[in-house]
């Protein structure tokens, strides 16, 4: 494994933009990370009984186990909001799918920030269609300021292997500062990965490596309704599938 420049625009097909849209009094706010492919996907989630309406869209939609675009925003966590909040989205992922011309079922959605507040859907719908114009393939850095919150510091890594003659790029970026205790807490972590790999096996890799590593931290032991861990594998190397942890 070798450590490269870049982060989440790192593995081929992948785009990514940060936007300012109002939500926190400065800053960027909105994060839109984006695929040309389609992808597998895999998820982990709060265990905290109270979750985030974002958390509870993403879970339905990892049934399906396929995805094209995740939207982020900080400054407002869309959490304890009710039937409007799961709503809203809907309304947010239906939007930013008619710009992407994906399935609003592909489009999945993060939030941080304060809870009880509905979210901001004017200045939300005002983000992504910025971020759908800049997306760019050296959209990665501002990306991952648009989800801090409490954060000093962005937080971004990447790396390649080689497999079949080919190479496989992985790149992820990470929020998350306090309230940190064993299976994850306020903390949001998006991964993609250019490697062909199908949901379940994905899935499966996935929570045996947060297992091993956000599973394992804490601060001052609170939990927080919003942890996520998202990861969007697209294949675009054309390295061999990946069976069970081996590519075929």
């Amino acid at each position: 494994m070798k450590q490269i420049d870049g982060a989440i625009t790192a593995p081929k097909g992948f785009k990514a933009a940060g936007v300012r849209c109002g939500i926190k009094e400065n800053g960027l706010d909105l994060a839109l990370i984006y695929s040309d492919r389609q992808c597998a996907v895999g998820g982990v989630f709060t265990t905290n009984a109270f979750k985030a309406a974002s958390v509870v869209r993403n879970m339905d939609k990892l049934k399906v186990g396929w995805g094209r675009a995740i939207v982020v925003n900080s400054g407002n966590a869309n959490a304890c909001t009710g039937e409007q909040g799961l709503k809203d989205v809907d309304s947010i992922c239906k939007f930013a799918g008619e710009l992407l011309n994906a399935p609003p079922d592909e489009v999945y959605n993060a939030s941080t920030g304060i809870i009880g507040v509905p979210l901001p859907m004017d200045k939300l719908e005002s983000g992504v269609r910025e971020a759908v114009d800049a997306l760019s393939q050296d959209g990665g850095e501002d990306a991952s300021l648009a989800i801090m919150t409490t954060d000093t510091r962005p937080k971004t890594a990447a790396c390649e292997i080689q497999t079949g003659g080919k190479t496989v790029r992985i790149g992820g970026m990470c929020k998350g500062a306090g309230m940190i205790c064993p299976s994850m807490a306020t903390m949001l972590c998006f991964i993609t990965t250019d490697a062909a790999i199908d949901a379940d096996v994905l899935q499966a890799c996935l929570k045996s490596s947060v297992d091993r590593s956000f599973h394992c931290l804490t601060v001052d032991g609170d939990m927080s309704t919003n942890d996520s861990v998202i990861l969007m594998a697209n294949g675009a190397s054309g390295a061999g599938k990946i069976v069970d942890g081996s590519p075929e």
